[in-house]
């Protein structure tokens, strides 16, 4: 990898810091309900759906969603890893715990997010984020077992938490020879580890909550 030069790394950690604030924005903005502020941190054509584009159409999905399922939400963010492509575009893991009033349930959810981010004219916005469910369920009724995503009124199905590393499945296919040392890979070079650790898995089908 070329080295950066200082003007670049100043750049890059002004970049990081902005992302982060992206995060931080969206969770605030859509606890309070402030759907201009929410849609605005997204690129302005942001594909809604299979054939929609355009903040607008963001804002009016949005809106329903929250009308429709939820009183209150609180969203509650975790580590956050970010990996750059180019000065202008970067991806990203946040995780996020959050509740939910919805009904005379109390639900509590674990998730993460893979984020696309692309900066345009000088500001960072989100082109994607995709979300990785691991639980949700009553506050009183802990997720054990299989098919953890349990909204009231609606069957029980299973998350997409770990679907998108291979990793999860591979541990789980073989015990290893005790007896032997296992193989360990060299680390993932710089800005590469997120998509070491995704590898080619392609991004999961998510259910609408």
């Amino acid at each position: 990898m070329t080295e950066l030069t200082l003007e670049q790394r100043i750049d890059r950690l002004e970049s990081t810091e902005a992302i982060r604030q992206l995060a931080g924005k969206y969770s605030l903005s859509l606890d309070m309900r402030d759907l201009d502020a929410h849609v605005g941190l997204f690129a302005p054509d942001i594909r809604v759906g299979r054939d929609k584009v355009g903040r607008e159409h963001l804002k009016a999905w949005v809106d329903s969603t929250l009308r429709d399922q939820f009183t209150g939400t609180s969203h509650h963010l975790g580590q956050h890893i970010i990996e750059f492509i180019d000065p202008d575009h970067a991806i990203g893991v946040v995780y996020s715990k959050n509740e939910h009033e919805t009904g005379a349930e109390w639900v509590i959810m674990q998730m993460l997010y893979w984020d696309d981010y692309e900066r345009i004219d000088g500001h960072w916005y989100f082109r994607r984020r995709l979300p990785c469910y691991w639980y949700a369920t009553d506050l009183n009724k802990p997720p054990i077992g299989d098919m953890k995503m349990r909204w009231p009124g609606r069957e029980p199905y299973e998350g997409t938490f770990h679907g998108l590393f291979r990793s999860w499945k591979a541990f789980w296919s073989e015990r290893p020879d005790p007896s032997l040392l296992p193989e360990v890979a060299a680390p993932a070079p710089i800005d590469q580890f997120l998509t070491r650790m995704r590898g080619d898995t392609p991004a999961p089908r998510i259910r609408v909550r």
